[in-house]
């Protein structure tokens, strides 16, 4: 999965995709350089980000999904709204890629439901700039399991079937290092239940604290891509549906190497 951040201010590329042609350029060469579907989003989640007003959020969105997939692009679309969900499944995405589980819009699974779309349910505890959202956690890789299970359980209420069900643990999303790297080593856990699992941790600041322990801001986005190449063979390894990563290159080659590897084992 192909990150494509429509947006001035995401936390790594931020501003580098944000016109609606070099969106578009972009999410093609994301293809050519080997993602199999692009995940589209047009409002930060990085933390102290501001919510943009919902007209803004379809300005963004909208005209590069409609180009993309009629160029047969695959694309989910990363937002928190049902009302762009609806407009970009309309324009041509496939799959809802929700990191608040249908939590903040009370609409987005009803939604979900309706089109039949597959959608991605990510651990969520609310914004990151609210106080909420909280980092405790006493084992995390059990309360995440707990707490995603809670959100199927809801998603299924309100008729989504289970089979259009893909989980996220949501790595970076009110956790710490600590947290993420816990959740990294429980992946197997994780990957025991009955659903695909999507793995984003793609340039996330605990891989810069890992590269570069003394100032995380030293390291360069080249470092934060070459950790993410390695936990992309990991998730492959392991049995992962898909990563979201903003480097697909890279990525690409490392799946590729772990499905050479797996050929032949029982």
């Amino acid at each position: 999965m192909g990150v494509l951040n429509v947006t001035p201010d995401s936390f790594s590329d931020g501003g580098k995709w944000f016109e609606t042609r070099t969106a578009i350029d972009h999410g093609l060469a994301l293809v050519e350089s080997g993602a199999d579907l692009v995940d589209i989003g047009g409002e930060s989640t990085r933390p102290g980000s501001v919510r943009v007003p919902e007209d803004e959020e379809l300005r963004r969105v909208v005209p590069v999904t409609r180009e993309l997939a009629a160029q047969g692009v695959t694309i989910s679309v990363d937002t928190m709204r049902a009302s762009v969900a609806r407009a970009a499944l309309d324009a041509g995405a496939t799959i809802i890629n929700d990191v608040s589980a249908g939590q903040s819009d009370g609409g987005m699974l009803e939604l979900a439901a309706e089109y039949e779309a597959p959608i991605v349910l990510m651990h969520w505890r609310g914004y990151l700039s609210q106080a909420e959202a909280s980092f405790h956690y006493d084992d995390v890789v059990g309360e995440v399991t707990t707490e995603l299970l809670e959100r199927v359980a809801a998603a299924e209420a309100l008729g989504i079937r289970r089979e259009n069900i893909i989980l996220d643990p949501g790595p970076g999303f009110s956790k710490n290092g600590h947290h993420n790297w816990d959740l990294l080593r429980g992946l197997d856990e994780l990957l025991a239940l009955p659903f695909p699992m999507l793995v984003a941790v793609s340039r996330k600041r605990f891989l810069a604290t890992l590269v570069s322990p003394e100032d995380p801001g030293a390291a360069s986005i080249a470092d934060r891509d070459a950790a993410t190449a390695a936990l992309t063979m990991y998730a492959a390894q392991a049995g992962a549906w898909a990563v979201r990563v903003h480097e697909a290159r890279a990525s690409r080659i490392a799946v590729d190497v772990a499905t050479e590897l797996a050929k032949g084992q029982a």
